[in-house]
């Protein structure tokens, strides 16, 4: 029969393996990822050409927005697949639909043709990356959109992609003596249902991204990487440029369960292009080295 001494030295074990150095989590992962909604107004004139410059500035994945109709910007999957290739690029994450779709009847006639399209694109996760303002009031909603976010899950585990949502500062108001974001932890299945932290909007509103790696450890597959600004406003800012301890959040990536992140900014002071520049130039000389 185990010992109390064993149970200790197996949970020391444990926990000791969900830290990581930087050094050597980026020694076998040094792809730094771009959401291209950051550059969506040059995207809607030359996705092509777009994406050619992203490459250029030396991000090496990509994480699509705008899925309908069995496309992205104009292009299919095989198109959209070709073309990243063609510039040493990749995209393992998607986002698609916002929540509310969960809580419509047949949503898995649209969900289906989804998963098999980011499948054949390559990602290895479909994103839900938002919920409508009017549904973000009844706790119930959560419910149901977890509910379905375990069947949504099976289903794309079961094409071989993963399912994550994606969150802002508002699942973090509370709702029905709870937050919506403790509700989709507490309801769903974490061998189905993964989370994009978005580290920034978590900061906004008023957590810390380590204590919720702490309490829930490997359940973080992807973040979004965005400062935030030093003034009452809160603003986006490139990364580096802000209040957010990257330098410190980046040493807890395993904890996290992260396995790919992106860089993001909503709102960018100038050209989104110097923007996107400036941001992976801090990451390589500050974390990714």
């Amino acid at each position: 029969m185990p010992t109390r001494r064993d149970f200790i030295r197996q949970s020391s074990l444990l926990t000791a393996s969900l830290f990581i150095s930087k050094e050597e989590w980026f020694a076998t992962s040094k792809k730094i990822g771009l959401q291209l909604y950051t550059l969506r107004n040059e995207m809607d004139k030359d996705p092509k050409g777009t994406l050619a410059k992203v490459a250029a500035q030396g991000y090496k994945t990509v994480e699509t927005y705008g899925y309908g109709n069995g496309k992205w910007f104009g292009m299919n999957a095989a198109e959209l697949r070709s073309t990243l290739k063609a510039n040493g690029l990749s995209t393992p994450s998607g986002h698609t639909f916002p929540a509310s779709i969960f809580l419509q009847s047949g949503w898995e006639e649209k969900w289906k043709p989804a998963v098999t399209d980011a499948k054949t694109v390559g990602q290895e996760y479909i994103v839900i990356p938002w919920l409508e303002e009017e549904y973000r009031k009844e706790a119930d909603n959560y419910k149901k959109i977890a509910a379905a976010l375990n069947k949504a899950g099976a289903i794309a585990k079961n094409s071989g992609i993963k399912l994550a949502y994606h969150n802002h500062d508002f699942e973090f108001d509370t709702v029905g003596g709870n937050t919506g974001f403790d509700i989709f932890l507490k309801e769903t299945d974490p061998k189905l249902v993964f989370f994009e932290l978005d580290i920034y909007w978590v900061s906004k509103a008023g957590k810390d991204p380590l204590a919720l790696f702490a309490k829930h450890p490997g359940r973080f597959a992807m973040w979004h990487v965005k400062d935030m600004d030093n003034t009452p406003q809160k603003n986006f800012t490139e990364v580096g440029s802000g209040v957010i301890d990257y330098k410190k959040i980046f040493t807890f990536a395993k904890q996290s369960g992260m396995k790919h992140f992106f860089v993001e900014q909503d709102m960018c002071p100038g050209a989104p292009l110097d923007s996107t520049a400036k941001s992976i130039s801090y990451l390589k000389k500050n974390i990714i080295r």
